[in-house]
């Protein structure tokens, strides 16, 4: 740049900071300004307004930017933001409820730090569940009635899956806890063995309830 358009330019600065702001006064004099001397104010482009009462600066480009970021987004796109991931194994309900022996010990133990951290149960147990419909690779493979651990933890799932080994694991998505925790009416019977030969006990009828979903109610015997 030029020196005499470099100091043309700052003495433009010094020039605008005594506008006058009120109505009636003069127009702003440059003291030996001319737009040959100030070539950015010959251009018809340029962003700075002078007139009678006020100099203001022209930012039309990054409103209509916000604007049309605005229009874009697409309600669509909100809906399927808002489904939630869940994760799940899925064995028969004699595996899973009454031969498993480490299983209930696991639930109950998480169960136990969640309450210690007073963290908000993730984790359920589906007997017969709906969305079983969607995975008919699946469904072939199982005896029924079916029993699904099912949690928003992904990692953890797939943690009980190598833990627990005999299971089928898969995920899948809802619009809310009611419908990813739907099931189908089931009767759990399970026989006493004759002869009970473990060193602990037998587990008890129904020591599940406490993790079937929310308003669920026990399965039937």
């Amino acid at each position: 740049m030029p020196v005499s358009t470099a100091l043309n330019l700052g003495y433009l600065v010094s020039s605008i900071a005594n506008v006058p702001t009120h109505n009636g006064q003069k127009p702003l004099l440059l003291h030996g300004a001319t737009s040959q001397s100030l070539p950015l104010l010959a251009s018809p482009n340029h962003l700075l307004k002078l007139g009678h009462t006020k100099c203001s600066w022209r930012t039309t480009t990054p409103v209509r930017t916000a604007v049309a970021a605005v229009q874009s987004s697409d309600p669509s796109e909100k809906q399927e933001s808002e489904l939630k991931k869940y994760h799940f194994v899925v064995a028969n309900a004699k595996f899973m409820l009454d031969e498993e022996e480490h299983f209930k010990e696991l639930l109950f133990e998480r169960l136990r730090l969640y309450g210690e951290r007073e963290k908000e149960q993730d984790f359920w147990l589906v007997i017969e569940p709906k969305f079983l419909d969607k995975f008919a690779a699946i469904t072939k493979r199982l005896k029924r009635p079916a029993v699904a651990l099912v949690s928003t933890n992904g990692p953890w799932i797939t943690f009980m899956k190598l833990r627990l080994d005999r299971v089928l694991q898969e995920s899948y998505e809802a619009d809310s806890l009611e419908e990813a925790l739907a099931s189908n009416p089931a009767n759990i019977e399970f026989e006493k063995p004759d002869k009970w030969s473990a060193p602990y006990p037998k587990y008890e009828y129904g020591w599940w309830e406490p993790f079937l979903p929310p308003g669920s109610k026990p399965a039937k015997v």
